[in-house]
């Protein structure tokens, strides 16, 4: 009988040795089942801190120059001693732990440490508000709290027992997290952790609405997260480099679990502002092989002349939003490598993507990654088409990593966990369309996709014709009112640095559009304008939507319409 820790290998090992034969690893693959995991005890430590011990499991490079690496021996040390420390201040199994912190030691060393106890990690970005704290303490239960010294103001109204614990010296109300240095190295877990027990519950950005609680088990990320190695093409040994912001699903995924399952180095650069330049210079000297960035960063990167860098990359990635062509085409220009793209939420691991090996159609999100069965939904019918919802199918067995499902501040979320898994599929609210050979091409968000003069208009397409236009940084498409065609396409648009609004601009642009896109769906409105985007850097477009709802009959003074040129 094997034990959890070498089914686990056999599906890891599967996947490296299929890494470029997508038929075989989509054909062939199987999720490895357990009744008892835990990733900390049963890989970390058992496998990662022996097998690899001297071997960078972090490594963190600060935008001062600060560059420091922490082998997984140390970490699983140090995980011991912070969960030996937090269990005697009352952190037990089941505890919900609200996380604060920033791309630091800590937060690699509270990760690992919760899991070992058996508590349920809540993630949290540094950048929320003190009503934000308030919200995920309530609505999540939390029982403790781990947070940065600077923010600890920010719960000085926030009311419950829960425990307090700051990284740095203690505060009054607050423990200090340095204590833990002082405990036992060698910890012993309380019992067996079953592999369906919650272990992370996520507040998903609120795009659209209020955010919802995605709860996720000990197998449903750490050993879901085998599609998204797979996707990302993470070999042992490489470096890892990703580029997402604490508290957000993104991050477990990439700066955790799918460089570990590998046993690969997790890499950070810890700026405190992006810096296209700096972030070129970490990639060449810290000698990074995989790298994956969301498209606002890549974007931000082809401003540069890549081809002056010369790197170690072997692996591209992009995730968040969809990949536009121009991006790809100019990345690919400068160092012969093509960003592939990947379609996943907060709600599962990788489901979609453009495996290492195959071949990238422009604008196509790739083909179901191996343990995912996707099926395109007609929204009206409920059948399947070649063009409908993005949905999982989760009978007769869910895919691992899909979550267990949205909760309440009281326990099961069971109207919208009904909704999402109608069917016996995993619905995502995101609109695709699929070719002949199988891939599958980003529309947009059910919400996003809207009518003009009766034909469905896809944001993401002509947001990708407008991006081309050079003077064009971002764009977002949303419907504005018309009297004749019930709604026509209005793009706001975020230039480059050293481009300024104007008239002749808004007429280059408009024209640029005409030239690209059929006649019915090209952008007829444009408005100059910083985009609005939650903090976790997504475009709010039901933010635009409510604006042009409200302006219906005016216009701003930087909004320029195809009339206006005739």
């Amino acid at each position: 009988m094997t034990t959890p820790t070498e089914t686990f290998r056999i599906a890891r090992d599967f996947l490296l040795a299929n890494r470029t034969d997508y038929n075989t690893a989509y054909e062939q693959f199987q999720w490895p089942t357990f009744e008892n995991f835990n990733f900390a005890l049963d890989w970390f430590d058992a496998v990662l801190a022996v097998e690899q011990a001297d071997q960078p499991g972090l490594r963190i490079i600060e935008d001062d120059g600060t560059d420091r690496s922490y082998t997984f021996a140390e970490l699983s040390r140090r995980s011991n001693q912070v969960a030996n420390w937090l269990r005697q201040e009352g952190v037990v199994r089941g505890t919900r732990v609200l996380v604060v912190l920033g791309n630091q030691v800590e937060l690699w060393e509270t990760t690992l440490a919760l899991m070992k106890l058996g508590a349920v990690l809540i993630p949290a970005t540094t950048l929320l508000t003190p009503t934000d704290m308030a919200d995920r303490v309530s609505r999540a239960n939390a029982g403790a709290v781990i947070i940065r010294p600077e923010l600890t103001e920010r719960f000085d109204d926030v009311p419950g027992s829960y425990l307090r614990v700051v990284t740095g010296p203690a505060q009054p109300g607050w423990l200090s997290y340095n204590e833990s240095h002082s405990s036992n190295e060698h910890f012993v877990p309380d019992g067996p952790t079953k592999a369906d027990d919650p272990l992370l519950i996520y507040f998903t950005s609120g795009t659209t609405a209020l955010p919802k609680l995605v709860e996720h088990t000990h197998t449903s990320y750490p050993v879901g997260h085998l599609s998204t190695m797979y996707w990302i093409g993470i070999r042992p040994g490489d470096v890892h480099l990703n580029v997402s912001s604490p508290g957000w699903a993104k991050h477990a995924w990439s700066c955790v679990f799918a460089p570990w399952i590998a046993g690969a180095t997790t890499c950070l650069f810890n700026y405190e502002r992006f810096d296209a330049r700096a972030m070129l210079d970490v990639l060449r000297d810290a000698r990074v092989t995989t790298f994956c960035a969301p498209p606002t960063v890549w974007r931000m990167l082809i401003q540069q002349d890549m081809s002056a860098w010369s790197t170690s990359l072997r692996e591209l990635v992009g995730a968040g939003e969809p990949l536009n062509a121009e991006v790809i085409d100019r990345v690919h220009d400068a160092w012969g490598l093509t960003i592939r793209d990947g379609f996943g939420q907060t709600e599962t691991t990788v489901q979609i993507g453009n495996s290492p090996g195959q071949e990238v159609i422009a604008g196509s999100m790739g083909r179901p990654i191996p343990g995912y069965r996707i099926d395109l939904v007609d929204p009206g019918s409920d059948e399947t088409a070649e063009e409908g919802e993005i949905c999982v199918r989760c009978e007769p067995t869910k895919p691992v990593g899909v979550m267990a499902g949205y909760r309440t501040a009281h326990g099961p979320d069971a109207e919208r966990n009904e909704a999402a898994f109608a069917g016996g599929r995993y619905h995502t609210g995101d609109l695709a369309r699929r070719d002949e050979r199988g891939y599958i091409t980003y529309v947009g968000r059910t919400d996003d996709v809207f009518k003009s003069s009766d034909y469905r208009i896809s944001p993401f397409e002509l947001e990708s014709v407008l991006i081309e236009h050079p003077a064009v940084a971002e764009a977002a498409v949303v419907p504005a009112p018309d009297e004749l065609r019930l709604a026509v396409p209005k793009a706001y648009i975020a230039l480059v640095a050293g481009q300024t609004p104007s008239r002749e601009l808004a007429d280059d642009i408009l024209r640029h559009c005409r030239e690209r896109l059929a006649g019915y769906k090209r952008v007829r409105r444009l408005e100059f304008a910083e985009l609005p985007k939650t903090i976790s850097g997504k475009i709010r477009r039901v933010q635009l939507r409510a604006l042009e709802n409200d302006h219906v009959g005016s216009r701003t003074a930087d909004e320029y319409r195809e009339e206006d040129f005739e």
